[in-house]
């Protein structure tokens, strides 16, 4: 199956350089060896008529329509991290979220990073995250982050880096749960001879973290809100929200009374302790946020800030959601924690600099720039895949407004043998683990790879035509003869 297989220059997680395949993916290769390209191709077709089934879908919003449902395009090679390095990464993503935290409480609170010059006070104040409203509270447990999904990357050396920071409302743990789910019922074989650690248990994770912010009480209501069906991540909110047992609500189901939050049902109203929240701060209250806004709730902010009902994430966290503050990050865990990081950043350029910004626009056509507030692979340019005229774009928007732009090398993200038109092909991939935080720490056992499934391509998103495959976490011992 693998005889035309030639991965691209870098570091290719089933075969060395040598085209030798890595010790601990043999087992794997000779079951997929034993299946073969045409039944593999047969079970590819199979598991995707099975997630049209199950509803497994993400809507892709175009511009003046309601946008597409789409199925979430499905690899069926899995990704193998061992058991060892996972420990390293989880590890790595406590110690940067721990710091996070800090720095969150702490530009709300005294500002000490700021007033010591770790992190400019400019940068902070100007993010578009930036919520004043905040200042002065703390959140329960005083935890910021609930529910995170930092994106790892791969160098072409194999060095794991942090890309970026999903502090808000981090979407693609439905695809993350169904993916192994369609893989057991698919292809069973590929599991044979090794133990893969499970994943079952995350709802269940999820709901206690939720229930653990409201220690008013020892019955907490917890609720999922979400804007409503035409969001590109319904699926998921409904998935989520089945899978716990917990009431899947609009705003519109809401109401703030004598200074509680309340849900409508059928019976009255019941109180409402904990809110999942998958809508942006600036939604969320008409009365402190956005006054045009249908889709939260108003009275919700004063409830939230007098410890009433607990909102996850934290409205505010996204300050440390800003491209530009991730640049801090390293230096956060110096300052809070005196220790070193773990898993590095990407080198970062910060054209909000002067030197920082004189480099990249000279040097457009190597790098990726990216806009600090933009997500799903928008508001981008790769340089090298980059026309004169793009470069010239964004040489000029970079002029226009220089704190709205980072730029970082472009990576040779490590690549991972995938279906490409039939045909095994090595497709650049990135991994987002999800970590909850509520009285202790708990991170997915792999998370979600997202997979660059156009040849050639560094953009994982699925809006930007990037698929997903499963991931596996697996001992040492296990690289064993099936």
């Amino acid at each position: 199956m693998f005889t035309q297989y030639r991965p691209n220059h870098g570091f290719d997680e089933y075969f060395r350089a040598t085209d030798q395949p890595r010790a601990s993916l043999e087992p794997l290769l000779t079951s997929l060896g034993r299946m073969g390209l045409d039944q593999l191709n047969h079970n590819h077709a199979a598991a995707g008529m099975l997630l049209k089934r199950l509803g497994a879908t993400f809507r892709l919003n175009d511009s003046g329509s309601l946008g597409v449902e789409r199925i979430l395009p499905f690899d069926p090679l899995p990704r193998l991290i061992h058991a060892d390095e996972w420990q390293r990464l989880e590890r790595g993503l406590f110690q940067r979220l721990e710091a996070i935290d800090l720095f969150l409480a702490d530009v709300y609170g005294e500002g000490k990073i700021m007033t010591d010059g770790v992190v400019p006070r400019e940068d902070v104040l100007s993010s578009q995250g930036w919520r004043p409203q905040l200042q002065g509270f703390q959140p329960p447990l005083g935890r910021w982050c609930h529910i995170s999904g930092l994106d790892l990357v791969r160098d072409g050396t194999g060095t794991w880096r942090v890309l970026e920071d999903n502090l808000r409302c981090p979407s693609g743990v439905a695809y993350f749960l169904e993916n192994r789910r369609v893989m057991k019922r698919i292809f069973p074989s590929l599991f044979q001879g090794r133990t893969v650690q499970p994943i079952d248990n995350y709802a269940s994770q999820l709901l206690q973290t939720l229930r653990e912010l409201a220690p008013w009480t020892d019955t907490p209501k917890v609720v999922l809100l979400t804007p409503g069906v035409f969001n590109s991540a319904y699926f998921e909110h409904s998935y989520l929200a089945q899978q716990m047992g917990i009431q899947l609500v609009e705003g519109r189901d809401l109401v703030c009374e004598g200074g509680r939050v309340w849900m409508r049902s059928t019976s009255g109203l019941e109180t409402v302790d904990v809110i999942y929240r998958r809508i942006d701060d600036d939604f969320l209250d008409p009365a402190v946020f956005r006054p045009d806004s249908m889709l939260g709730v108003r009275g919700l902010m004063g409830v939230f800030q007098a410890g009433r009902v607990a909102i996850a994430n934290a409205p505010g966290t996204g300050v440390a959601d800003d491209k530009l503050i991730y640049a801090y990050v390293p230096d956060m865990i110096r300052y809070y924690l005196a220790e070193e990081p773990i898993i590095e950043n990407v080198p970062t350029h910060l054209c909000s600099r002067p030197e920082d910004r004189s480099y990249v626009l000279a040097h457009l056509h190597e790098l990726v720039v990216k806009s600090v507030a933009e997500a799903g692979g928008y508001g981008m340019l790769i340089g090298p895949h980059a026309s004169r005229e793009e470069i010239a774009i964004f040489a000029s928007k970079i002029e226009a407004d220089p704190r709205n732009f980072i730029a970082q090398p472009t990576l040779e993200l490590s690549t991972v043998p995938s279906l490409s038109e039939g045909e095994i092909y090595p497709c650049h991939v990135d991994l987002r683990p999800y970590v909850l935080r509520g009285k202790g720490n708990w991170v997915t056992p792999g998370g979600l790879t997202r997979v660059a499934l156009r040849r050639g391509s560094l953009v994982v998103n699925s809006s930007q035509g990037g698929g997903c495959k499963d991931t596996w976490i697996v001992a040492d011992q296990e690289a064993v003869p099936c």
